[in-house]
């Protein structure tokens, strides 16, 4: 850190800021709660009080630990503060910080602790979806419990696999115990018991951790392992959480495990947007937060001054939320809310009103057609400079009310943004693709044809057949008789399958693409628009989808005695619960409202957005009970804190706090919505609604608006040496497809070999690393690297002849040799690095940190023999850069002098395994300005060069694409 004057820099600090604010930045020891209503600062206080922290009481970056709800929370908190720090000119590492969700931080915590945990090396992350199918691939397990139907009396596999994960997440992060719900006198009780013991059986044999058990992980390492749990308290000596009121029984004690005795926790939120208690949120965590602690420690500061909307729309979500009485409802917030009443920073000084309705009467059409009139209207004023300036809020995106409006609006030439609609299927690429892959298998076709498939039905077989239809018609278009070839070609090649192709249904993808309309499709630039390249991102996505099918499956090939079973199962059984289940499309966390496109969203998507105009849908939405009679009796009996609001109530008062959530993410102007009819709006909304004045009415003057334009958010992307400038430098087209695009390469077991020799390798380090030096013996390495290779190739599906075992443990043991025993000089192992600069951050893996006192020497292994250093000089040169990059990072992260450079190949058995360079400077900052020269390329979207290396080409997933080129 820089030297500043602490005055000067305090000074700074705080001038922005109101007296609030200011005071929870400026109370930085102790329990604090800030409560930040909508628009009140919360994230730019956030971002000060780190600084504050960093600044004034001079604690090192690894000191403080930021828990958000969203990645894109955590990174948009990471630019901010990098970005503030620079403005007052000191330098610090943000990136030791703990920054991240609950999630990613809690693996932070695993993976530097793995040892210690039920995980092995290479453990597989499973979505939500992935979970669910892999309870479906093991549901004979669950059908053959006794008594199995009284906990399902519905027997569909599906279904019950649904339930399942939703049984043990919500479970698991209450800390319930298999073992208790076992000894339950309750016969349905003790069955799930039995159910969350058998999927934790599934979780261990496999290697797998879902979302809920990256948690309950975490959270039995601190409590099971005091010297760690005591290594992170003294490091994390400020924790700060945002979003509170969305966080869950087991996020809490992690929090309180952290802290320990010190206290200094301090907690962000608004009670008033809790939204997710369908994920096993509760409100209780803030509304309680001050009773943890002593009487009177706990500072509450209220951010209650608004800087977001117009006077207008504050006052009118304020009244949503006093206003809990109407004709057929009656409820009160009690204990459950703390009383606030949020304030414009200014009165509005139009006299048109801010809050309007837009009304149909009883007619859809004529809804459809006044909101395309209100659009046009504002779009003609010229006060809307760009269709992003609106959002469109629902309580759901998938429902056929809002496809149909967003489907009438995009016929009228407005195109829509709304990537949770589960559009995805039924996209014209995604239809052809899938229409063109079933065409390459005749047999499956017949299938389709005779009915051939019991299961099958009728909704999924319709879609398949207009898939084949859709294909079909555009085949017998004029240019596409090289595609009506291919399928031809291949087709015929599938019946008559003897033995393996070389290719399984990825590979088949991606030769699918050498053709039009796909080609064109890929060709879009990447600065067009989102609905421009949303079809090629689509691609991607299904590139991604099939990919995870062979995963789970284990197809590497398409083979003469599988082929029929697996096409099947991949189009009757795997594609069809995606359909079902639902696929978003891509989302932008740095472009969340796109040039040119009204965005229809969710409430749930909105929270922590704003924008100019936002128009609330859904009022036909009333307030349902949620509950669920099994889990009310175990949460009695099992959770380790007693129900905390009021079953009576709970239904209202999530439905208020949703779309108090919704009102307030208008700046501008906020507009309700509904074609009236007996039903919609509903009882809650109907008073309200009445009162407002239409957009048509009098008190609605356009010309006195003037809308602000959607703000930038400043993300900073990162980039590594070998991930993006090696790529990029490779091949820019190979990185528009796989790290822009995000197209999902063909799997491939080359890398297997060179991971097990690293991983190996790094056991050995960290047992050095942990002085447990004894213990390097060629026994327990052999049984390191034997435990290695079994979670990777479980993991990859691949597996290694012997000999290439035999091999790499060969190589791992020579390594080993060669130290006689002196690990002395270990300082640190598998190193993640990275340094902030104004636009982005370098990131990068070290394998090896050696030496002593202030000089270090790094060291990148290599699996493999030492080249020539005539023949194979472009890729040493390639080697020595990424090296560069190293010491340019452990300098400025660490302020340690790098004296020299090593690439040490394992597989080198006579000569010195070593190609040494020295450091210098110079070599060092030209690879840096190179370095910010690709990346300025990387982000300007420059994609146009490619490979001019012919075996680069031949290993391409994309090489059938640039063939067509």
């Amino acid at each position: 850190m820089e030297l500043f004057n602490g005055g000067e820099i305090a000074k700074k600090i705080l001038s922005n800021l109101n007296k609030e604010q200011s005071s929870a930045v400026s109370t930085t020891d102790g329990p604090v709660l800030i409560t930040a209503g909508p628009g009140t600062g919360k994230t730019h206080t956030l971002v000060q009080r780190a600084i504050y922290l960093l600044a004034m009481n001079k604690i090192a970056p690894e000191n403080l630990f930021i828990a958000t709800f969203t990645e894109k929370a955590a990174k948009e908190l990471v630019t901010r503060i990098t970005n503030e720090l620079g403005k007052l000119n000191i330098s610090v590492n943000v990136n030791d910080m703990y920054i991240g969700t609950f999630h990613s931080l809690c693996l932070r915590i695993l993976k530097d602790n793995l040892e210690y945990t039920r995980l092995r090396k290479n453990y597989r992350l499973v979505d939500d979806f992935e979970q669910k199918y892999v309870v479906f691939q093991n549901i004979w397990r669950f059908r053959s419990i006794p008594d199995i139907k009284k906990l399902f009396p519905k027997n569909g596999a599906w279904d019950m696999s649904e339930k399942i994960c939703a049984y043990v997440n919500n479970l698991s992060e209450e800390l319930v115990s298999a073992e208790k719900l076992l000894n339950d006198d309750d016969d349905v009780i003790s069955v799930l018991g039995e159910v969350m013991e058998i999927y934790q059986e599934i979780l261990h044999e496999d290697n797998l951790m879902d979302f809920s058990s990256i948690q309950v992980e975490a959270y039995k390492l601190l409590k099971e392992n005091p010297d760690i749990l005591e290594h992170l308290r003294s490091k994390l000596t400020y924790i700060m959480v945002d979003e509170y009121q969305d966080t869950n029984y087991i996020q809490e004690q992690i929090v309180f495990l952290l802290a320990g005795d010190k206290h200094n926790i301090c907690v962000v939120g608004d009670d008033d947007q809790g939204l997710y208690r369908f994920r096993g949120a509760t409100i209780r965590n803030i509304l309680e937060f001050p009773t943890k602690f002593s009487k009177g420690e706990c500072k509450i500061i209220s951010l209650t001054t608004n800087y977001r909307s117009n006077s207008d729309i504050v006052d009118f979500y304020n009244k949503w939320m006093q206003v809990t009485y109407g004709a057929n409802f009656k409820f009160s917030w009690d204990k459950y809310r703390y009383a606030k009443r949020i304030v414009a920073h200014e009165q509005s000084k139009l006299t048109s009103s801010a809050v309007l309705k837009l009304t149909s009467k009883d007619d859809i059409d004529e809804w459809h057609q006044n909101i395309l009139d209100f659009i046009n209207n504002l779009k003609a004023s010229g006060k809307l400079t760009d269709y992003n300036q609106i959002a469109f809020l629902f309580n759901s995106v998938k429902n056929d009310k809002v496809r149909n409006l967003a489907d009438f609006l995009e016929n009228h030439g407005i195109n829509v943004y709304s990537p949770r609609s589960e559009m995805f299927f039924q996209r014209d690429e995604v239809r052809l693709a899938l229409g063109c892959l079933m065409l390459v298998f005749p047999r499956y076709i017949q299938g389709l044809e005779n009915d051939a498939y019991e299961f099958l039905y009728e909704k999924y077989k319709d879609y398949y057949v207009g898939c084949i239809k859709y294909a079909n018609e555009y085949l017998e278009q004029e240019n596409s008789e090289e595609l009506c070839q291919w399928i031809r070609r291949t087709g015929k090649a599938h019946i008559r399958l003897k033995g393996n192709t070389d290719y399984a249904y990825s590979g088949l993808f991606y030769q699918l693409l050498e053709f039009q309309p796909f080609v064109g499709l890929l060709d879009t630039e990447m600065g067009t628009g989102v609905t421009d390249i949303r079809p090629a991102r689509n691609l991607a996505l299904l590139s991604q989808i099939i990919g995870k099918y062979e995963h789970l499956h284990r197809i590497n090939t398409l083979s003469e005695k599988y082929i029929k079973k697996n096409t099947e199962k991949f189009f009757n059984l795997y594609l069809r619960l995606l359909i079902d289940g639902g696929i978003g499309e891509y989302e932008d966390d740095s472009e969340y409202a796109p040039s040119g496109c009204v965005s229809f969203l969710t409430i749930h998507q909105s929270k922590g957005m704003e924008f100019p105009i936002v128009v609330v849908g859904s009022l036909w939405a009333i307030a349902h009970n949620q509950n669920n009679e099994l889990m009310k009796q175990i949460e009695a009996k099992y959770f380790h804190r007693q129900l905390f609001e009021p079953l009576d109530r709970i239904k209202f008062f999530d439905f208020w706090r949703l779309f108090y959530t919704a009102f307030s993410r208008a700046q501008n102007l906020l507009v309700l919505t509904a074609d009236e009819n007996k039903r919609c709006p509903s009882k809650y909304f109907r008073d309200l609604y009445e009162e407002l004045p239409t957009v048509d009415s009098n008190e609605f003057c356009l010309d006195e608006f003037n809308f602000q334009t959607v703000k930038d958010v400043n993300l900073k992307p990162m980039f590594s040496f070998t991930s993006h400038i090696a790529v990029y430098e490779t091949c820019a087209l190979q990185y528009k497809f796989y790290k822009e695009l995000q197209f999902l390469p063909v799997r491939a077991g080359a890398m297997l070999f060179g991971t097990l020799v690293h991983e190996t390798i790094e056991d050995i380090h960290r047992a050095a690393l942990r002085h447990e030096e004894s213990t390097i013996t060629p026994k327990n390495i052999s049984a390191w690297f034997n435990a290695n290779y079994d979670s990777l190739s479980k993991l990859e599906h691949y597996y290694l002849a012997d000999p290439q075992k035999e091999a790499a443990l060969k190589q791992v043991q020579r390594y080993a040799e060669r130290q006689n025993g002196n690990w002395s000089a270990i300082q640190q192992a598998e190193v993640d690095v990275s340094l902030v600069e104004p636009e982005y951050i370098i990131e990068g893996k070290i394998d090896l940190i050696k030496g002593e006192g202030d000089t270090v020497e790094i060291v990148d292994f290599k699996s493999e023999q030492k080249p020539d250093m005539e023949k194979m000089r472009d890729r040493i040169e390639r080697y020595r850069r990424q090296l560069h990059i190293y010491a340019h990072l452990v300098e400025e992260r660490t302020g340690k002098k790098v004296s020299k450079m090593h690439l040490y190949y394992t597989g080198e058995e006579n000569s010195v395994p070593t190609i040494s360079f020295p450091y210098t400077k110079t070599a060092i900052d030209g690879t840096m300005a190179a370095f910010d020269s690709t990346v300025k390329k990387i982000m300007h979207r420059d994609f146009s060069h490619c490979a001019d290396d012919a075996k680069t080409c031949k290993n391409c997933d994309f090489r059938f694409y640039c063939k067509n080129k």
